[in-house]
């Protein structure tokens, strides 16, 4: 009686088990899969959210994509000159009520280009997996194929299932900085792929997109008549940044769809509230536009209160960004000195974003190694099949805890390890 594009098995796997059970029992464990920056331990000013008691909020006005106040403060976040507002439809209704009406008028978006980011070419959403949701609507018919790096998040995989698209891999290289591999990208291109996502930087590998495989993918996507779809929502936070990683930000050739969002910007997870930035050349912009509206307008998800305090809350937000990088940083370079005394152990040094990768010896599976971890150590960490790794072993933590929980968490990690290889 329920729908195949949720999981036909609901039960836990040997890992959730054993952390379930000692959970249970009260024992105490040092969590490296944290990334929750309000539970990590950072300083947030007290005030922080007070712009959502905005009085302004009170009255509701639904746009579509968003508040143009909103919109120009994220496009103005991108560092480039902010373009003037044209609101377009805003004397015309609602795109619900002006297509029942039958007088839906044409959208024309403003300008967009190198040096300038057009608030008209930002969407609101609520979420990035929102904001996925909109674009596979967008942009697939069921069972069209999107291209989607591996390894990479895992959460990709639900997110089609829901909108029965169906999401083909391409293989990121470990053995080249998991730069991606062109090769296999074009192999599994079919008539039926409409898009090609990108994660920069990586969750969790921590790669960042080249300039060279920016504009090769920008080529690809402009010959076939394809879309881009770039999540950079880990783009604020470089690590050890390659001078020639690149945005997708503003990209004029192909039609491409930038994400971000406060979740990860100005870690504010709980406020909702993420975006879209659509360019490309302008006749592809404008007819996206047009139809996302539609999309947009049937559902307006995003709250009034969240739209009107974004102003203030990217600007504010910046200190808790502050307090993030150097948490990351620091724990990072703790993680880079305690590896280097351990040989049988690699650190696979990230470009950007929250996670590290390890490499340990394969001498027994992830699981299992994971879960030793968990029942001897009492330590979590997340395995690199939950990534899709396509070999072991690798285990991936959180630069995110508190600086001595990380440690203890650390050297709980290279102890286990180091035990299995003895």
């Amino acid at each position: 009686m329920f729908s195949s594009r949720l999981p036909a098995r609901l039960t836990p796997n040997a890992v959730s088990v054993d952390l379930a059970r000692l959970r249970a029992a009260g024992v105490p464990l040092v969590d490296l899969t944290e990334t929750n920056p309000t539970a990590a331990g950072l300083a947030y000013p007290p005030d922080l959210l007070a712009p959502l008691a905005d009085a302004r909020s009170l009255r509701y006005r639904p746009a579509p994509f968003g508040d143009a106040e909103a919109r120009g403060a994220v496009a103005a976040s991108y560092g480039k000159p902010r373009a003037a507002l044209s609101l377009g439809l805003k004397a015309q209704g609602s795109v619900r009520q002006r297509h029942v009406r039958g007088s839906a008028t044409p959208w024309s978006p403003g300008p967009s280009g190198p040096g300038e980011l057009s608030p008209d070419r930002v969407i609101l959403t609520s979420s990035t997996s929102e904001a996925y949701s909109m674009l596979f609507k967008l942009l697939c018919d069921p069972g069209d194929a999107v291209l989607v790096p591996r390894p990479s998040y895992p959460l990709f995989d639900l997110l089609g299932a829901l909108d029965a698209v169906r999401l083909v891999p391409y293989r990121l290289d470990a053995d080249a900085a998991w730069a991606i591999d062109r090769a296999d990208l074009e192999r599994r291109l079919t008539p039926d792929t409409r898009a090609i996502l990108v994660v920069s930087p990586n969750n969790p590998t921590g790669s960042c997109v080249r300039a060279d495989d920016r504009d090769w993918l920008v080529q690809l996507a402009r010959e076939r008549r394809m879309a881009i779809i770039a999540d950079e929502v880990f783009a604020d936070y470089p690590l050890c940044p390659r001078p020639d990683a690149s945005s997708f930000a503003g990209v004029d050739s192909a039609l491409t769809f930038t994400l971000g969002g406060l979740s990860k910007s100005v870690g504010l997870p709980q406020v909702k509230l993420a975006w879209i930035v659509v360019s490309g050349p302008d006749d592809d912009v404008a007819a996206a536009l047009a139809r996302l509206e539609i999309i947009a307008d049937t559902y307006l998800s995003v709250s009034t209160p969240v739209q009107v305090a974004a102003p203030r809350l990217i600007a504010a937000g910046r200190v808790v960004g502050d307090a993030i990088r150097a948490r990351i940083t620091r724990n990072f370079a703790h993680l880079a000195e305690a590896i280097g005394t351990r040989p049988e152990t690699t650190l696979l040094t990230p470009e950007g974003g929250w996670s590290a990768v390890l490499r340990v010896p394969a001498i027994a599976s992830e699981e299992t190694i994971v879960r030793q971890l968990v029942v001897d150590g009492h330590v979590v960490v997340h395995p690199g099949y939950f990534f899709d790794f396509d070999r072991e072993a690798y285990l991936v933590v959180s630069l995110l805890p508190q600086p001595d929980v990380f440690d203890d968490g650390i050297a709980r990690v290279l102890a286990g390890v180091g035990e299995e290889v003895r």
